[in-house]
Protein backbone atom coordinates (compact mmCIF):
# COMPACT_ATOMS: atom_id res chain seq x y z
CA UNK A 1 0.00 0.00 0.00
CA UNK A 2 1.28 3.44 -0.90
CA UNK A 3 0.87 6.53 1.21
CA UNK A 4 -1.04 9.40 -0.41
CA UNK A 5 -1.16 13.03 0.57
CA UNK A 6 -4.13 14.11 2.63
CA UNK A 7 -6.71 16.38 1.00
CA UNK A 8 -6.36 14.99 -2.48
CA UNK A 9 -9.09 13.16 -4.32
CA UNK A 10 -8.05 9.57 -4.75
CA UNK A 11 -8.26 8.42 -8.31
CA UNK A 12 -8.72 11.87 -9.92
CA UNK A 13 -6.08 13.60 -11.92
CA UNK A 14 -5.43 17.31 -11.72
CA UNK A 15 -7.19 17.84 -15.05
CA UNK A 16 -10.28 15.96 -13.84
CA UNK A 17 -10.43 18.08 -10.69
CA UNK A 18 -10.18 21.29 -12.76
CA UNK A 19 -12.94 20.12 -15.12
CA UNK A 20 -15.17 19.15 -12.16
CA UNK A 21 -14.66 22.60 -10.59
CA UNK A 22 -15.55 24.33 -13.88
CA UNK A 23 -18.66 22.16 -14.30
CA UNK A 24 -19.75 22.91 -10.72
CA UNK A 25 -19.27 26.66 -11.24
CA UNK A 26 -21.22 26.51 -14.52
CA UNK A 27 -24.08 24.63 -12.89
CA UNK A 28 -24.24 27.16 -10.05
CA UNK A 29 -24.31 30.04 -12.53
CA UNK A 30 -27.02 28.30 -14.57
CA UNK A 31 -29.22 27.90 -11.49
CA UNK A 32 -28.74 31.52 -10.45
CA UNK A 33 -29.48 32.97 -13.91
CA UNK A 34 -33.25 32.21 -14.06
CA UNK A 35 -33.83 33.76 -10.66
CA UNK A 36 -31.99 36.93 -11.62
CA UNK A 37 -33.75 37.34 -14.96
CA UNK A 38 -37.26 36.46 -13.79
CA UNK A 39 -39.88 38.92 -14.97
CA UNK A 40 -41.79 40.81 -12.27
CA UNK A 41 -45.07 39.24 -11.27
CA UNK A 42 -48.06 41.08 -12.67
CA UNK A 43 -50.97 41.86 -10.34
CA UNK A 44 -53.96 39.54 -10.38
CA UNK A 45 -56.85 40.87 -12.45
CA UNK A 46 -60.34 39.55 -11.96
CA UNK A 47 -62.68 39.06 -14.92
CA UNK A 48 -66.03 40.77 -15.27
CA UNK A 49 -69.04 38.66 -14.45
CA UNK A 50 -71.43 37.69 -17.24
CA UNK A 51 -74.61 39.75 -17.28
CA UNK A 52 -77.78 37.71 -16.69
CA UNK A 53 -80.46 37.92 -19.38
CA UNK A 54 -83.66 39.81 -18.61
CA UNK A 55 -82.38 41.60 -15.48
CA UNK A 56 -82.74 45.38 -15.18
CA UNK A 57 -79.57 47.47 -15.33
CA UNK A 58 -77.83 47.62 -11.94
CA UNK A 59 -79.89 44.79 -10.42
CA UNK A 60 -76.90 42.45 -10.21
CA UNK A 61 -73.21 43.24 -9.72
CA UNK A 62 -71.14 43.33 -12.90
CA UNK A 63 -67.68 42.71 -11.43
CA UNK A 64 -65.95 40.97 -8.58
CA UNK A 65 -64.75 44.35 -7.29
CA UNK A 66 -68.37 45.54 -7.03
CA UNK A 67 -69.27 42.43 -5.01
CA UNK A 68 -66.30 43.11 -2.73
CA UNK A 69 -67.49 46.68 -2.21
CA UNK A 70 -70.98 45.52 -1.28
CA UNK A 71 -69.62 42.91 1.15
CA UNK A 72 -67.34 45.53 2.71
CA UNK A 73 -70.29 47.90 3.19
CA UNK A 74 -72.32 45.15 4.84
CA UNK A 75 -69.44 44.32 7.18
CA UNK A 76 -69.17 47.97 8.18
CA UNK A 77 -72.87 48.01 9.06
CA UNK A 78 -72.47 44.80 11.06
CA UNK A 79 -69.54 46.33 12.94
CA UNK A 80 -71.67 49.37 13.82
CA UNK A 81 -74.40 47.04 15.09
CA UNK A 82 -71.90 45.21 17.27
CA UNK A 83 -70.85 48.56 18.80
CA UNK A 84 -74.47 49.49 19.65
CA UNK A 85 -74.33 48.20 23.27
CA UNK A 86 -71.27 50.39 23.91
CA UNK A 87 -73.16 53.45 22.63
CA UNK A 88 -76.23 52.64 24.73
CA UNK A 89 -74.29 52.12 27.99
CA UNK A 90 -74.63 55.79 29.11
CA UNK A 91 -78.40 55.61 28.55
CA UNK A 92 -78.84 52.28 30.34
CA UNK A 93 -76.54 53.03 33.31
CA UNK A 94 -79.01 55.28 35.26
CA UNK A 95 -81.83 52.70 35.12
CA UNK A 96 -79.61 49.63 35.62
CA UNK A 97 -80.44 49.24 39.36
CA UNK A 98 -84.18 49.28 38.64
CA UNK A 99 -83.76 46.75 35.84
CA UNK A 100 -81.78 44.50 38.19
CA UNK A 101 -84.55 44.68 40.82
CA UNK A 102 -87.20 43.89 38.23
CA UNK A 103 -85.15 40.92 37.08
CA UNK A 104 -84.89 39.64 40.65
CA UNK A 105 -88.68 39.71 41.19
CA UNK A 106 -89.42 37.10 38.54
Amino acid sequence: MTARALGRCHGMTKTQRILAAIALAGAAAGLAAPAASAAPISPLTLPDLPAPQGMPEGASPSSVQEIGGQVSGGLNQLNQLMELPNHLAPVIAPVQPIADLAGGLE
